[in-house]
């Protein structure tokens, strides 16, 4: 796989990088290690402009090429997971009960081994935004940069990025146009009743038969309100309720995540479910509360753009490696805002064997950050070449 020579001769730098920002994981806004580590790389490789505290911890850096041109951005996510690593690598996370489960340390090491590459080089016209992200596992980091107008600051007129995929063959690239990851929305129910004696359950108004109709129903969303060909998932993956076996409790409550692909249907979803929570509430004499978050939109890709990356991924991996009809996938992710700014792509890049995502034995391949840095470094030499 033709990783560029010169990304090549610094893949023990790109490794060190990484170990370092595994072993020292932040989560959410809070990455302030992880952007001091990331901006006195960058000052190293004397980059032109280095803009920090975009969504409090975020980083934009600027490398001119030579001549006028366009602007590509480049991102990559920064924050790590609320998880006790379970490697036992030597560099391992320092941190208790936290750890890069999902390989942002990789995808940091990727942009900054692209930075160093084109800082040095230069071979481009226009100029690349490097923009390095906190908080896309929680709290949205991608739609505060974007409200905090980088996009029109910085004057971005595409954007790009990847994710790595454990289990995915070692160098693959898999993406396709149009809706690529879902919409993530997040519903919590709380239903109350009257609590009481379990032997007397007659003097009791119960949550939990309520509640468990509840989540019965719910599901029927998909089985007889969403055409049988869209995609759409509702999982209850939580339900509390009781502290002994002999009490019927006050309360109770549950939490359920729902992804789709369509805004129609997404708004379908979220207005069958509180239709379906207030009719079970009735029925059953209690009350009920749902707190509806709506989460992450699709991330969908342009299909210019995404044309355009696969053709460089090709250059990088080989035409057999590249599947640019891979098929949607049910997970989320917040580049979706920045897609919905600006035209632009997001792939997955296989890194072989392994433990999954969000696993406690994960840890990104290492091998695989100078693939990254090089397909990000062909993108903006393809996309705003000299002359």
């Amino acid at each position: 796989m033709p990783v560029i020579n010169r990304i090549a001769d610094y893949a023990d730098d790109m490794r060190g990088w990484r170990r370092h920002l595994h072993a020292h994981p932040e989560l959410t806004f809070e990455c302030h290690e992880t952007a001091a580590f990331v901006a006195a790389r960058l000052r190293e490789f004397g980059v032109d402009e280095i803009h920090e505290g975009i969504a409090k911890t975020g980083i934009v850096a600027i490398v001119n090429g030579q001549g006028e041109g366009p602007t590509i951005g480049l991102r990559a996510d920064m924050d790590a997971l609320p998880i006790t690593e379970a490697t036992g690598a030597d560099h391992a996370s320092t941190v208790p009960g936290k750890m890069h489960a999902c390989g942002h340390d990789g995808h940091t090491t990727m942009l900054l081994g692209a930075a160093k590459y084109l800082a040095e080089t230069r071979r481009f016209a226009g100029r690349v935004v490097l923009i390095f992200q906190p908080a896309e596992e929680d709290g949205g980091g991608g739609q505060v940069m974007v409200n905090e107008g980088i996009m029109d600051r910085f004057g971005i007129a595409q954007v790009y990025g990847i994710h790595n995929a454990p289990n995915l063959p070692f160098g693959a690239f898999h993406t396709m146009p149009g809706p690529l990851m879902a919409a993530v929305d997040t519903a919590t129910v709380t239903i109350t009743g009257k609590g009481g004696h379990g032997a007397m359950p007659h003097e009791t108004v119960d949550p939990l038969i309520a509640a468990v109709g509840m989540v019965q129903a719910v599901q029927t969303i998909v089985t007889r309100n969403a055409p049988a060909l869209d995609e759409i998932v509702i999982s209850v993956t939580q339900f509390h309720a009781g502290s002994a076996s002999n009490i019927i409790p006050e309360t109770a409550w549950f939490c359920a995540t729902i992804r789709t692909f369509d805004p129609h249907l997404r708004a379908l979803v979220k207005r069958r479910f509180h239709e379906i929570v207030a009719g079970h509430a009735a029925a059953y004499g209690v009350t009920a509360e749902v707190d509806y978050d709506w989460g992450y939109p699709a991330t969908v890709n342009d299909a210019d753009s995404t044309a355009f990356a696969a053709e460089v991924a090709r250059e990088i991996a080989g035409a057999t490696h590249v599947n640019d009809h891979s098929g949607r996938e049910m997970g989320a992710e917040d580049f979706s805002y920045m897609l919905e700014a600006r035209p632009g792509a997001y792939l997955f890049l296989g890194t072989g064997p392994g433990a999954g995502l969000h696993h406690p034995a994960y840890d990104f391949n290492d091998e695989a950050a100078p693939l990254g840095a090089s397909f990000f470094a062909r993108l903006v030499e393809r996309a705003q070449p000299l002359g």
